[in-house]
């Protein structure tokens, strides 16, 4: 009798076999890196907000992102990064269409929604290439040393301080045009912390492009229907769905605080 409770105990708990989890170890270790990668972007922002709020000032985000492809000189201050976000947002959408078809088997539609969360993916890439190349190429009026300079944002420059009153440049002698801003140099840190943590998330993006272009390759093969499962997709999924979440924090420390 002692043998058969023991081995009636031992029933009712993990000796192998079915995991305790009841889930796919793929998938489990997905979730653990996941967990992993949030802590290292929360180190990021945790530094930005720690050194954004121990300045006196710091560039607005109205000034800094108010451009637009094809707006010329328009003032529209965060259209073009809300267009980002919602090309984002429709790629997650189209990751869930390509995820619910592997879940029905149907490989057609799997590659259809895996090619447009490809597009979707590339178009955001694009997007935050044209802001970079916007912002370092860009010619804004800095007051420095006496003198007005043109500068672009870098990692080492920031041309976003404080305003320079048009009085006080006329006093010096300096004229500038009615409506045209003068600005003095700005926290140097900006930069760095803009480039540094958008350009962290684009690699995430980039390698999420890669990661659903090799799925969509192996699914047109028929890789998956061999195995059964679409649990690859839904893997990538979740990858895809993180790297969407987190913009949603940098978009608000960066473009709304």
């Amino acid at each position: 009798m002692t043998t058969t409770a023991v081995s009636q105990h031992q029933t009712k708990w993990w000796s192998g076999g079915k995991s305790p989890f009841n889930i796919e170890y793929g998938k489990l270790m997905m979730w653990y890196f996941l967990m992993s990668d949030s802590f290292t972007f929360g180190a990021f922002l945790i530094s930005y907000g720690t050194i954004r709020f121990s300045q006196n000032y710091w560039p607005s985000p109205s000034f800094v992102f108010n451009a637009f492809p094809g707006a010329g000189h328009a003032n529209l201050p965060l259209a073009f990064v809300s267009l980002m976000t919602f090309i984002l947002i429709m790629s997650s959408v189209t990751m869930v269409l390509a995820v619910h078809e592997g879940h029905h088997g149907n490989r057609k539609g799997v590659v259809k929604w895996l090619a447009w969360t490809i597009v979707g993916g590339f178009a955001f890439l694009g997007c935050q290439a044209w802001e970079w190349h916007h912002l370092i190429t860009g010619a804004h009026n800095v007051f420095v040393d006496g003198k007005i300079e043109q500068w672009g944002q870098s990692m080492s420059h920031n041309p976003w301080g404080p305003f320079m009153p048009h009085e006080d440049l006329q006093k010096l002698g300096i004229s500038v045009p009615e409506g045209e801003h003068v600005f003095t140099p700005g926290p140097v840190a900006f930069g760095g912390y803009f480039y540094g943590i958008t350009g962290f998330h684009g690699f995430h993006v980039f390698s999420g492009v890669i990661i659903n272009a090799v799925m969509l390759i192996k699914t047109r093969l028929g890789h998956f229907d061999e195995r059964g499962h679409y649990e690859m997709v839904e893997k990538g999924g979740l990858y895809w769905h993180f790297v969407d979440l987190v913009w949603v924090f940098v978009f608000l420390c960066f473009y709304l605080i």
